[in-house]
Parts: structure tokens; C-alpha cells; sequence
């Protein structure tokens, strides 16, 4: 599976994303790690290097799944002792179920839709569905050179990413859930947009 080259290794992803968020790198896991109960059970959708769990859920005992198309981000979950499974979340297969189901950083794969996505989540959880996205993107700078760069960062093994949510346009599409959404904040120091929905 050919990928950029953030997602050929766990310790390149993280050095990066560590840049790219600067002070606020760690703000954005614990916006999500606080909202996860002791011994609860959780999907981790586009999981990453399992760095929400290793660092953040797993000494909460949290029954933890990761699910990435990226065989060795899947590798580092097992090795952390969580449970890992290559997933493509294009395909139409029902996800497993669990108490909480989590997407960070990553809904913006599934534009222009993303609703299968978000509807399977819907389905998979049995309390709630939390989702972080970034509100601020390189890929929409108005530098050229910036806006190329991100955009040639996002390939995880289905295709570079060009489209990217702002806050309004992410804000219109959640309105669509209505009353499921029982919060929504800006976390990261503003870079990412966290809503909580519910089952």
C-alpha cells in the first residue's frame, strides 16, 4: 500500500503532527480521553500509532480497538496491548460495537460524503459517537507552496486528500444530526473542532 510519507511510520507521524500542533499537540487527545469512563470500550476509527490509547486510555482500562487501513499503525496497537484491525471504512461493513466510537483528524477522508461514515458510527455505538476534526488546515492556506504540501501529506493508502472542512462547513453538516449532538467546542487551540453525538 503506497501512503505519504506521515503514515509510513508511527514516530514520523507523531514528530509531525507534534509541529503542526505545536502547544496544543496534547490538548486534542485529552479533549477526547476525558469524555471516555474508566472500563468503557472503544473503536477507534483511522486510529494512528494508538497514541490516544497508549498515552490516555489505556490506564483507564478502556477495552480498546483501533481500526486503520494502515497495516503498521494496526501493529503498534497490538504491541501496546490494545486490539488492532486493518479496516477500510470505505467498504459497507458494519463496525464492531462498543460504548464509545471515535474519529479524529480524519473525517475529511470521506469527503465530499461523509455520511455512510458517520451513520455506521451512529449504528456501532452504544453511547456515544465523538468526533474531532481540523477546522484549520495547511491544505487551504492561501500560500500555494503550504496549501500543496498539505494536500500531498493525506494520503493513507486510498488517494491524496484535497477537500477539507472550515468551521462553518463543518457546523452544516452536524446540523443535519440535530438532536443527536449534544456538544460541540473547538479544541487544539482552535485547529480542531470536537462534536459528541449520541447513540
Amino acid at each position: 500500500m503506497r501512503t505519504s510519507l506521515i503514515y509510513r511510520n508511527g514516530t514520523v507521524y507523531e514528530v509531525l503532527m507534534r509541529a503542526l500542533y505545536g502547544r496544543h499537540y496534547t490538548a486534542r487527545y485529552r479533549a477526547i480521553a476525558e469524555l471516555i469512563p474508566e472500563g468503557a470500550s472503544a473503536i477507534d476509527l483511522c486510529c494512528g500509532p494508538a497514541t490516544l490509547y497508549t498515552r490516555y486510555l489505556r490506564r483507564k482500562s478502556v477495552v480498546y480497538t483501533g481500526l486503520d487501513l494502515n497495516e503498521r499503525f494496526v501493529a503498534r496497537v497490538v504491541e501496546a496491548g490494545g486490539r488492532g484491525e486493518v479496516w477500510n471504512l470505505r467498504s459497507d461493513d458494519a463496525l464492531p460495537p462498543a460504548d464509545y466510537v471515535i474519529m479524529q483528524a480524519s473525517l475529511y477522508h470521506f469527503l465530499p460524503e461523509p455520511r455512510p461514515v458517520i451513520d455506521r458510527m451512529l449504528a456501532a455505538a452504544t453511547k456515544q459517537v465523538i468526533i474531532a476534526e481540523p477546522v484549520r488546515n495547511l491544505a487551504t492556506s492561501n500560500n500555494p507552496v503550504l496549501a500543496t504540501i498539505g494536500k500531498r501529506f493525506t494520503d493513507a493508502g486510498d488517494g491524496e486528500q484535497a477537500h477539507r472542512f472550515t468551521e462553518q462547513t463543518l457546523d452544516e453538516f452536524f446540523a443535519e444530526y440535530g438532536p443527536r449532538v449534544v456538544r460541540q467546542s473547538l479544541i487544539a487551540g482552535g485547529r480542531e473542532k470536537l462534536y459528541v453525538l449520541t447513540a
